[in-house]
């Protein structure tokens, strides 16, 4: 997407440094490299989650090449697993390992994931690869891309179709939504590869990208990154409910604002072990030479609440992150 230049980190706020003795599990949660996009999937006991790395040098916009995993059974301390994939898996893409998210269904594990297709369908593009463990190897199980931006004729732009969040409901229909600008939503085959039936439009207000689906109780809910653009100059969070995933959605307003010093936001949502936790990313941390940056994001955690009524409580981002009891 469109974006200002590249943001650093002014030398007096101090940034996250790689290999500081900072707390486990406090902010951001990954030290050692630049990660971004943040989609967590609990297996058991285990939280995996699912990250871009971003690989941008000095002044470059984004360089994502590969998507990593990580793994936490208690939030604190986290398990590389190393690249699951990198973007030449999929033959028929051609560059930007850009925002994923895995899910589990019949015993296989499903990675859907924004790239750049080739010249034969020009812009962004919808993959989807398979694997019988949630930390690979995955392989493309289609050979050829899920959504095309020929698919979505009514976007006004080549990179609308990416940020996939897919999502199984109760009774086992299984839902991809993803979208920059305008946000779509479709019902996937069993099969998980192909798509069933109609692309609908769900944009709600100020969507920018980064769709989440989840669902608490009978409410389900679609929290995304969202830009109002006559007052705000950076993504925040923002979030609709509705009482069934194909609407009526009602827009109920900001979840968080913007992750520090980055234009971008992409929010990750779970239940693990009884606790709800928001997942997100900002641009403080340094590695080196290498400040933070529009290309150089750190993935963060924070806990996650609800009122009586299910709306989500208002999320302050913090240093502390989990690490620090849940705010009353």
């Amino acid at each position: 997407m469109a974006a200002p230049a590249a943001q650093v980190n002014p030398v007096q706020d101090k940034p996250a440094q790689a290999g500081s003795k900072a707390a486990p599990g406090s902010n951001p949660i990954i030290r050692d490299k630049f990660t971004a996009d943040p989609a967590p999937l609990v297996v058991g006991d285990t939280l995996y989650l699912y990250v871009g790395h971003d690989q941008a040098q000095r002044d470059e916009m984004f360089n994502m090449r590969e998507w990593l995993v990580y793994s936490t059974k208690d939030m604190k301390t986290w398990t590389d697993h190393g690249p699951i994939m990198n973007v030449k898996d999929f033959k028929w893409a051609k560059a930007d390992a850009w925002a994923s998210q895995t899910i589990e269904k019949n015993g296989k594990f499903y990675f859907y994931a924004a790239v750049e297709h080739d010249g034969t369908h020009p812009g962004k593009a919808i993959a989807v690869a398979v694997s019988d463990k949630p930390t690979g190897p995955f392989r493309d199980a289609r050979g050829s891309a899920l959504v095309t931006n020929a698919m979505t004729p009514k976007g006004t732009h080549s990179w609308e179709d990416i940020d996939p969040t897919v999502f199984t409901d109760d009774d086992g229909t299984t839902w991809l939504a993803w979208g920059n600008r305008q946000c779509y939503i479709a019902k996937l085959k069993p099969n998980m590869t192909e798509i069933d039936g109609p692309i609908r439009e769900i944009t709600p207000p100020h969507f920018e990208e980064g769709p989440w689906l989840h669902k608490r109780g009978k409410m389900y809910y679609l929290t995304y990154a969202s830009l109002d653009r006559t007052t705000q100059r950076d993504e925040h969070v923002s979030y609709s409910t509705a009482p069934s995933i194909e609407g009526p959605w009602t827009h109920r307003g900001l979840l968080t604002g913007s992750g520090k010093y980055s234009f971008t936001i992409h929010p990750g949502i779970v239940q693990f072990k009884d606790n709800w936790y928001l997942f997100l990313h900002n641009a403080t941390l340094a590695i080196g030479d290498m400040n933070g940056a529009i290309g150089r994001r750190a993935v963060t955690v924070e806990h996650l609440q609800y009122n009586p009524d299910g709306t989500m409580k208002t999320v302050v981002q913090t240093e502390a992150g989990v690490t620090a009891p849940p705010p009353r």
